[in-house]
């Protein structure tokens, strides 16, 4: 988005660097800052930025016509406390999509670091763990 208006934004095309005037009539704007995903913990949802940054620290991620246990299983990985009566298979699909549309393109940059630090804090857990479990 280059710029908001009162009846609708100005955007730019990322492979073309087309831009274009995008009407609320027509459209519907949702930033991505603004999605979350249901979850059973205290807080009933997770950002899409956690989502992306577990998405990044797992690696593997799948292709959006995998079978949808593969991709629940994906999913329950990634974020183990989504709810799964909410998060259906069709916004799991959607999420892979937005991913690899926003990995391709460099635009995760920011989660990458942060994938780096997760996976970092959870290899000094793992470690304590067993040197907790070497002193019993």
């Amino acid at each position: 988005m280059l710029t908001n208006k009162t009846n609708g934004m100005i955007a730019e095309n990322l492979d073309t660097r087309k831009k274009g005037f995008f009407s609320t009539r027509s459209y519907q704007f949702t930033p991505l800052e603004s999605i979350s995903i249901y979850t059973t913990d205290e807080e009933g949802g997770a950002t899409l930025k956690k989502v992306f940054t577990n998405m990044i620290a797992g690696g593997n991620i799948p292709e959006t016509k995998a079978a949808a246990d593969d991709l629940r299983a994906y999913f329950a990985e990634v974020l183990p406390e989504h709810d799964q009566d909410q998060v259906h298979i069709s916004d799991i699909k959607k999420i892979i999509k937005w991913f690899k549309f926003l990995n391709e393109r460099d635009l995760l940059s920011g989660e990458e670091e942060e994938a780096e630090e997760v996976a970092a804090e959870e290899k000094v857990e793992e470690v304590e763990e067993v040197k907790a479990d070497e002193k019993e």
